[in-house]
């Protein structure tokens, strides 16, 4: 069953004050939070009947979440129209994409040979995992596709956005239909998971923000070559060369602790991902930390693009735009708010009402693969 409660969190609230915005013409303020991440919260919402585990983090910097945003202080998001523009405003996504479609994709299960993560340099413990991978309606051997891959949040698993084979989610549907109406390009979308030795890992918080931190081992050497090696993308084989040179027709996304892990793939993996779209779950409120990542890594403002999206009524609302104005402000100026790749590198947009749930993942998750790979208006 497609699930969308936020379940088994017990996260304390105290002294933490919500702030909301809406971005474009409204702007409403409220106290940032005081109190971060690593503690948990057991929320549960309503999604058409189904339920998806999603969960977790606030913030993932436990140091740095005091701050307080003025009205100043807000993102602007004038951004020049052009092409691949980013909306203004996330749209939502129609009701009818929660039914079938006439063009259905297929979902199929990858399994894939990888390394404990807490021992994986050693490499004496070898794992076989499992991925969910999506195929669009048509898919040919003869046709290049890029591919995102998708991660999933606390108290989750591989199974949690794509479902199985057997038993696809509400999300297979929504592809399908998006892609039928030409909404978004024909796309892979590969669905793991962090969980390590048990499949109860996402569960446990502080470990789960261990694994997000070294999930990149295992998504370099081993998910990404099983991936591409088998299907069709734009890689010319799995060498670490070729990787990194098809890097332009990947992205990663993730809400809450998928958030997390996006901006650790972002971290180490920037020789692979030109795309990054985090949601409703931050790393730091370093923004000069940030701006190392790209200079250590040999890249600059050029060379990558985020779609960071959130809700107003989102308990990691406040950490997750700290962050984001966080680098906006950081001194060398590598990232610049944009509404497309010519003009900078980093869209913010926050959907006024959206909590952290189930339903605000499906819609961050469609409009990041409306914009993805586009060809433009």
């Amino acid at each position: 069953m497609w699930l969308t409660g936020l379940e088994g969190w017990d996260i304390n609230r105290k002294g933490a004050d919500f702030m909301k915005r809406r971005i474009g013409w409204v702007l409403v303020l409220f106290v940032a939070v005081s109190c971060t991440a690593c503690s948990g919260r057991q929320a549960e919402t309503e999604n058409r009947g189904s339920t998806v585990f999603l969960a977790e983090t606030e913030n993932a910097d436990t140091e740095k979440a005091g701050t307080v945003l003025t009205e100043e202080d807000v993102v602007s998001m004038d951004g020049q129209t052009g092409f691949g523009r980013v909306p203004e405003n996330l749209v939502q996504i129609p009701k009818e994409y929660f039914g079938s479609a006439s063009e259905q994709g297929t979902v199929e299960r990858l399994e894939y040979q990888t390394w404990e993560s807490m021992s994986y340099d050693a490499q004496t413990t070898q794992l076989t995992k499992t991925a969910y991978v999506y195929l669009p309606y048509g898919y040919s051997e003869e046709q290049r596709y890029n591919v995102l891959y998708l991660m999933h949040g606390g108290w989750s698993n591989e199974t949690t956005y794509l479902g199985t084979p057997e038993n696809p989610h509400e999300l297979k549907n929504i592809l399908d239909h998006a892609i039928q109406d030409k909404k978004m390009a024909p796309v892979i979308v590969v669905c793991p998971t962090y969980n390590n030795t048990s499949p109860e890992d996402s569960g446990d918080y502080s470990l789960a923000l261990r694994l997000t931190d070294n999930y990149h081992n295992e998504l370099v050497n081993d998910l990404i070559p099983a991936v591409e090696g088998k299907y069709s993308t734009y890689a010319e084989e799995t060498s670490p060369q070729a990787l990194m040179e098809s890097r332009s027709h990947r992205a990663f996304a993730g809400f809450s602790m998928g958030s997390v892990t996006t901006w650790h793939t972002f971290q180490y993996c920037l020789d692979y991902f030109r795309y990054f779209l985090p949601s409703s779950g931050n790393l730091t409120s370093d923004g000069a930390y940030m701006e190392q990542l790209v200079t250590n890594a040999g890249y600059d403002s050029g060379d990558f693009f985020i779609y960071a999206m959130s809700g107003t009524e989102d308990f990691a609302y406040a950490a997750f735009t700290n962050q984001i104005q966080a680098m906006v402000n950081a001194p060398d100026g590598i990232f610049i708010e944009a509404d497309n790749e010519s003009n900078g590198n980093l869209a913010y947009r926050v959907q006024e009402g959206n909590a952290h749930d189930g339903n605000a993942a499906l819609q961050h998750i469609y409009n990041g693969l409306i914009w993805l790979w586009a060809e433009g208006e």
